[in-house]
């Protein structure tokens, strides 16, 4: 970790300030294209719960339990895409 921060220092230095920000600010966006994975996957488990409802209504509340917990797994990777997002803006200070 140690060796990271040096070697942005370096790059700081020689290519100047904002060339440091502005590689954190591109790569936030970039990061944040996870969230578009996450929310796309999280259409998918919904239509395929309702699909699956659909064609057996008895199992609804496993299928309910089981989307869930799906969901809630999916939404995680967007919540992790967006803390890596926030660290690189808030601690490279762009």
């Amino acid at each position: 970790m140690l060796s990271i921060i040096f070697a942005l220092a370096d790059v700081a230095e020689t290519y100047g300030p904002y060339f440091l920000k502005g590689m954190a600010a591109i790569g936030a966006g970039i990061t944040m294209l996870g969230g578009i994975g996450a929310g796309i996957g999280e259409g998918i488990i919904g239509g395929k719960a309702v699909e699956a409802v659909g064609r057996n209504p008895e199992a609804n509340d496993l299928i309910r339990s089981n989307m869930i917990i799906s969901i809630g797994l999916t939404e995680t990777v967007a919540i992790y895409c967006l803390v890596v997002a926030i660290l690189l803006i808030f601690v490279l200070g762009v």
